[in-house]
């Protein structure tokens, strides 16, 4: 059960909550539990069974898939206000989780048990409208990362990954085995794109780092 400064904090965290019924407010409230994850904490593993879903108020959380090969890839990230639609459909479809949810930086989460989740999905108007609009801003992040993987080549997905985290951050702190766990590919096949694109020089790489001094002539 959330106090009534936690009750808060969801409100000015959770838009849909700004507009809800004061009967989904209660039943949020007695329903609800607080926690705190740190960074590095394993949120759900393949396979695992969701008892319930997160809701974050802060932090990050990374989603991804790793093969048998033990390549991986990421499917997307989720934080303020957000949760994970593999979440949501495990638990509407009541099967295990299929992939891994890690928290990147220290989260505060709300968490909603399963059974409460589905049966608020059947009842209350604001919490359909959520959860689907919830699954729909995350369908199109997944069927971006198909497109890039089955019809981009890896060189033009790097570039377009370097370009996109180089507005935020120049140089950009990341190692190539990072990279590959981004991009589902290898640190081999990365770390030697990376070494065409320096003696393009297009980038200026060092360990660690990697700066982008024209965006572009990188695009």
């Amino acid at each position: 059960m959330l106090d009534s400064s936690q009750l808060q904090h969801v409100r000015a965290s959770l838009p849909p909550f700004l507009l809800a019924d004061e009967r989904l407010v209660r039943e949020f409230q007695h329903a609800a539990s607080f926690a705190r994850i740190p960074a590095g904490h394993d949120v759900f593993l393949e396979g695992d069974r969701v008892e319930g879903i997160a809701l974050l108020l802060s932090g990050v959380v990374r989603v991804y898939k790793i093969s048998e090969t033990g390549r991986a890839i990421t499917l997307y990230r989720f934080g303020l206000g957000q949760s994970c639609i593999l979440s949501a459909n495990a638990i509407l479809s009541q099967k295990t989780f299929p992939a891994i949810a890690t928290v990147e930086q220290d989260a505060e989460a709300v968490i909603i048990p399963s059974d409460v989740f589905r049966d608020w999905v059947k009842r209350h108007d604001a919490w359909r409208e959520f959860v689907f609009d919830l699954l729909s801003q995350r369908l199109s992040t997944l069927m971006a990362i198909v497109d890039q993987v089955a019809f981009h080549r890896m060189d033009a997905r790097l570039a377009s990954f370097l370009q996109t985290r180089a507005r935020v951050q120049n140089p950009i702190r990341i190692t190539h085995a990072e990279i590959a766990a981004e991009l589902g590919s290898s640190r081999e096949v990365i770390s030697r794109l990376l070494e065409d694109l320096s003696t393009r020089g297009l980038i200026h790489a060092t360990r660690g780092e990697i700066e982008v001094p024209d965006a572009a002539a990188l695009a």
